[in-house]
């Protein structure tokens, strides 16, 4: 449909404005005519509406035709006017040509100089919005053109991604006014495209929660393709009924490995050449800004990675010296108490940490038993709160896996609320607990109170769980010196229903009970002498797995020793780890008794725990205190530090088979068999270890 053209008739005789003004109307169904009969008129009208071509008399009241031209030409230099004058002479036409008339024509009787104004009007208009056109689009363009300059700039100070896309977007909106403007960003890790921007228009299609998997809709292929595509129509494509989408054209285009960027319009075929070119500079320019912010992005992830392992290096150099410290004051004490004292006291003299305390983990509930840098106030509320304060569950936690546990930030963390005005009042917020163990015994937990959140890196956290383990091997060791050095021993008895205690599996096989009479223990095996009654047969036992040999040593008119060697023994392994000695161990009709010597300081409560993990049918039927006399003790560890192991098991094993009765019940032989070496070395070492033996006896003295 042509759009209709307004013409204002300008001329000081009414009824002949009007009749032009039906006449042109007449001529063309495009032409709306108006009338005017002062220039006055003519300049009102032209200032509040929209006028496509003046035609004007010359002659006319209070200025000419070309004095209004003059006028005309102010406002508009290139709108149509037509002279059309009754007064026709060549130096009016050649003024009014001068002065920039459209058109000059000469009033004349008759319908066909309608036809021919009507003509002069259409083609003068059209040219005249040609024009128009094409200057808005230049000064469109050049807007446009403008604005992705300054639209670049932006993008190239965008400090984020995200801020990029939305600045894409909108200025995609903005320059070419569609309906559908966002971006779509790369997430490699999930593998799919996530929605990054989007106009305010378009929220209705490019939903925040949209996405796109591989293979999934247009946006994909044009991602995974690299290339741009331009779909005239979407619902053909796409297979999308129309009005399901609010574009019906689109321009995908991939903004490298990074994204992708789309423009749709309500209309079938709505993009052309320029609106393409624009949006491929914009994505061009947007890809850029994105590669960019990613170098950017990286530049400072390193930057920051560097100063956060430097300062993690600086920790980490001053509280290796933190540590060296407490190893050379942990060397130097001869207690536990005196260990636990000079951890907590080196660590609280720091600048490092707040405070430090152990908690012993065989009490229940935890107890501190160590502390420096806090006032006694703070361990008196630990001890009130018992199992509701946080600090014990962490004890518990730590305790239970073995490993260290940190509480990042006490004021955000569940369960310590009841701390928050400690944390606030004594300036920490990460507490981190280190288990003190030494292989499988625990000895408790070190929990180091640290200042500000988050604050112990991965490097700090394995030096303390590796000065945790020191500790532990610490506290073992002053406790086996004063085992040594002490007469007072703890005895336990415990009753073990367990068939898979190899003693009670024995037993299942025998009418009657089988005693345990020693073991020795030996790098590789372990060999124990048992003792049963005559009318047993064990000989069938070699063939089980936990077994390795079985022989005969000797026998009896009531019993028959017998020499069994296992590779290795889970109860036995638990009671080397806690150092404790098998005094007796007994079984009869499926259940065992054993007696245990466990050293004093040794957490009973872990061990049995320990036995009854692998045993669970274990009980505690009695814990009695007793008392060596002091030259028997004296005598063993004097003893057990001159002999040579090999020495040390050949007299182990003369003893409990029974070698130095008389009548013997074992011979040379029959031992260096279950010692498996030859008869003359075992007998060199049995010697050897009698001489040693008879020497410190009578002088105290040791012969090599």
């Amino acid at each position: 449909m042509t759009k209709p053209i307004t013409v204002l008739i300008v001329d000081n005789e009414p009824g002949f404005a009007n009749l032009a003004g039906e006449m042109l109307e007449r001529e063309r169904d495009s032409i709306v005519a108006e009338s005017a009969t002062k220039a006055e008129e003519a300049l009102e009208a032209l200032e509040n509406r929209q006028i496509d071509c003046i035609v004007s008399d010359y002659e006319m009241p209070t200025m000419t035709g070309l004095e209004l031209l003059e006028r005309v030409r102010d406002v508009d230099p290139d709108l149509p006017f037509i002279l059309f004058t009754g007064r026709g002479s060549e130096e009016i036409a050649s003024e009014a040509i001068a002065a920039g008339v459209t058109q000059y024509l000469q009033k004349e009787a008759g319908k066909e100089q309608y036809a021919l104004l009507a003509n002069q009007i259409t083609n003068a208009v059209s040219q005249y919005r040609t024009e128009t056109e094409l200057r808005e689009s230049e000064r469109r363009y050049e807007r446009t053109l403008t604005t992705l300059h300054e639209t670049t700039r932006d993008l190239m100070r965008a400090g984020t991604k995200r801020e990029i896309y939305q600045s894409a977007v909108e200025t995609a909106g903005e320059i070419l006014d569609v309906s559908v403007a966002a971006a779509y960003t790369f997430e490699p890790t999930a593998g799919i495209l996530e929605h990054a921007a989007s106009t305010r228009e378009s929220r209705e299609f490019a939903d925040p929660e949209m996405q796109f998997e591989h293979g999934e809709g247009l946006v994909w292929d044009v991602f995974s393709e690299g290339e741009s595509s331009y779909y005239e129509d979407v619902t053909r494509e796409s297979e999308t009924p129309a009005g399901k989408t609010p574009s019906r054209s689109e321009l995908i285009v991939p903004l490298g490995t990074h994204g992708v960027l789309v423009a749709g319009t309500e209309d079938i075929d709505g993009f052309d050449e320029t609106m393409s070119e624009l949006l491929h500079i914009l994505a061009a320019n947007t890809e850029a800004a994105l590669d960019r912010a990613e170098r950017e992005q990286l530049l400072r992830e390193h930057d920051r990675t560097l100063t956060q392992q430097n300062e993690e290096l600086t920790r980490l150099n001053h509280t290796n010296e933190i540590v060296r410290e407490i190893n050379h004051g942990v060397a130097q004490a001869s207690t536990r108490t005196e260990i636990e004292t000079t951890v907590c006291e080196r660590l609280a003299e720091t600048e490092r940490y707040c405070f430090a305390w152990i908690a012993a983990s065989d009490d229940d509930p935890p107890e501190p038993t160590s502390w420096a840098g806090v006032d006694a106030a703070f361990i008196d509320q630990i001890r009130a709160d018992g199992n509701r304060a946080p600090e014990i569950e962490l004890v518990r936690e730590t305790v239970e896996t073995e490993r260290v546990q940190v509480v990042q930030n006490v004021l955000e963390a569940d369960g310590w609320d009841r701390r928050r005005k400690e944390a606030l009042t004594y300036g920490y917020q990460t507490v981190l607990a280190v288990p003190l163990a030494d292989d499988d015994r625990r000895y408790g937990v070190l929990l180091v109170h640290v200042p500000g959140a988050d604050s112990i890196g991965d490097s700090e956290r394995a030096v303390l769980g590796e000065l945790g383990e020191t500790i532990g091997h610490a506290i073992r060791s002053v406790e086996r010196t004063r085992a040594m050095l002490t007469d007072s021993r703890l005895e336990l008895e415990l009753a073990c229903q367990d068939s898979r205690l190899l003693l009670n599996r024995l037993a299942d096989r025998v009418d009657g009970a089988v005693t345990i009479e020693g073991v020795i223990d030996r790098d590789d095996e372990v060999v124990m002498f048992v003792s049963a009654p005559t009318t047993a047969d064990l000989a069938s036992f070699d063939q089980w797995a936990s077994i390795e040999t079985l022989s005969v040593v000797s026998e009896g008119e009531d019993e028959i020793l017998f020499e069994v060697t296992v590779t290795s023994s889970p109860f036995l392994d638990i009671l080397r780890t806690y150092d404790v000695q098998l005094r007796t161990a007994t079984a009869q009709d499926g259940m065992s008794t054993l007696v245990l010597e466990v050293p004093q300081r040794v957490e009973t409560r872990s061990l049995i725990e320990a036995i009854r993990e692998r045993y669970p049918e274990t009980e505690l039927e009695a814990r009695r205190e007793t008392t060596s006399a002091r030259s028997a003790r004296q005598l063993d560890t004097h003893l057990e530090e001159r002999l040579t192991s090999k020495q040390f098991a050949a007299l182990q094993a003369a003893h409990y088979s029974g070698f130095f009765e008389w009548p013997r019940e074992s011979t040379g032989e029959d031992l260096a068999d279950a010692l498996d070496i030859s008869s003359p070395t075992y007998h060199y070492h049995l010697r050897a270890a009698e001489r040693k033996l008879v020497t410190l006896a009578f002088d105290g003295q040791s012969r090599k």
